[in-house]
């Protein structure tokens, strides 16, 4: 069996490692809290999300929590997104995880920081199924930490 839907990447020492997927983990600060209140609104941002950064729309299931709160997630063929709100603290929390090289969730995280209007954002990309290049079977290791970023004043 071959596998096609790996990603490459260079590791600080010049080495190239090889992984299966890509988690970003974003946390959206100081956000709209009519945006993150709104069902409807974050239903189409998490969906646009997936749309921007080139990915294949499977399924969505989404969620209102009274009195205020939403929970979701948008299956797409190449992995999932998800999202939990806190309107009334002006936070989210995203979790954009794809596999392959097609789609680079780091474009979708810039998508929603500008949607949900967050002053301050931080993510942690996370390398997900280490694979052994010799062999091509995947590592029994934790994932490695790829990219942490933090933007504010935005």
């Amino acid at each position: 069996m071959t596998t096609t839907s790996t990603f490459s990447a260079i590791k600080e020492d010049g080495t190239k490692t090889m992984h299966l997927g890509r988690h970003v983990l974003a946390e959206f600060f100081e956000c709209d809290s009519n945006v993150l209140n709104s069902l409807e609104k974050i239903e189409k941002l998490m969906v646009d999300a997936a749309l921007e950064c080139g990915a294949t729309v499977v399924q969505k299931c989404f969620h209102a929590f009274n009195p205020y709160g939403i929970s979701g997630v948008v299956i797409i063929a190449e992995s999932h997104f998800a999202i939990h709100t806190w309107p009334e603290l002006g936070y989210a929390a995203v979790d954009l995880f794809t596999c392959g090289d097609k789609c680079d969730p780091k474009v979708s995280y810039e998508f929603l920081r500008k949607a949900f209007y967050s002053k301050n954002a931080s993510y942690t990309e996370l390398n997900r199924g280490i694979l052994d290049e010799t062999d091509m079977k995947v590592l029994e290791v934790p994932f490695k930490v790829g990219v942490q970023e933090i933007s504010n004043n935005l």
